[in-house]
């Protein structure tokens, strides 16, 4: 069964007309920018890898929200891919998780780990989320990220959420890669909104599909797939065998326009009034 974009993720990507091309298959086709980054401590391109500033040159262009903005209390859990390890800073995964504690401050609680790390996610998360406490008072809202095996990882983690009764407003996959024993490809019923960003090149080609376990309840913003034949993106944080083999999957999570519409995707999330 295929499912349609829905009319509200067609309003919300209409945020991003400026910056893209939704051409037939849903395919996206990122254009050149030149934009000068704003001084974050995430946005240092002196401590950066030259790709990963490149990588968030967009969104390091973004100020921080003033005090008078009203920002939705938020936890922000990202999933890194492959070995990559929480305080590896030669993924733009890392670095964009720094860009979203600077641009936010003390109102969104931003965690990073390792893909088999998630019965540590679970007891972070157990902190300061009560199981079923949305149901009587406001919670904060839950976001999840993830690039390759962290793409699979952040439905795993939704799904035993779940089961906790913690609901989660959005998941955002990066070219996912099928892990041994996990489905990247069904969302589950707890999550509110989903998207996913995938290439179909190289070693390792991201999930093409993603669907609701249950439509009623997910909505699936789009499953949008990223074409580089024209477009060169430098992965130099890579060795040359990645490089080589598989650059394709790390042309996608270096991309600055994926970048920039999932801190679109978060900024309209947390219902920002000014920015």
């Amino acid at each position: 069964m295929k499912y349609k974009l829905h009319i509200a993720s067609a309003c919300l990507l209409a945020l991003f007309a400026s910056d893209v091309t939704l051409v037939q298959s849903q395919t996206l086709y990122p254009a050149s920018s030149a934009v000068k980054p704003v001084t974050f401590a995430a946005c240092d391109q002196a401590a950066a890898p030259p790709a990963v500033a490149q990588a968030l040159q967009l969104v390091c262009a973004k100020g921080k929200i003033e005090p008078s903005a009203s920002v939705r209390q938020a936890i922000i859990v990202c999933f890194l891919g492959g070995f990559v390890k929480a305080d590896d800073a030669k993924h733009p995964e890392v670095w964009f998780a720094r860009y979203l504690r600077d641009r936010y401050g003390p109102t969104v609680r931003v965690l990073i780990f390792g893909n088999r790390e998630e019965q540590k996610a679970i007891r972070e998360l157990s902190r300061v989320v009560e199981p079923d406490a949305h149901k009587v008072s406001p919670q904060p809202a839950i976001i999840l990220y993830g690039h390759s095996w962290g793409g699979s990882q952040i439905l795993t983690f939704a799904r035993d959420l779940g089961r906790e009764g913690i609901p989660v407003s959005l998941t955002i996959q990066i070219d996912s890669v099928h892990k041994l024993g996990q489905d990247g490809h069904t969302v589950p019923g707890n999550v509110a909104k989903a998207v996913n960003f995938y290439q179909t090149h190289g070693l390792t080609p991201g999930e093409t599909h993603i669907v609701p376990a249950d439509p009623a309840r997910t909505t699936i913003l789009g499953n949008f797939r990223m074409t580089y034949d024209h477009r060169e993106i430098n992965c130099d944080n890579y060795k040359w065998l990645s490089r080589v083999f598989n650059k394709p999957h790390h042309q996608i999570e270096n991309d600055p326009r994926i970048w920039d519409l999932i801190a679109k995707l978060i900024d309209s999330e947390l219902s920002l009034t000014k920015n």
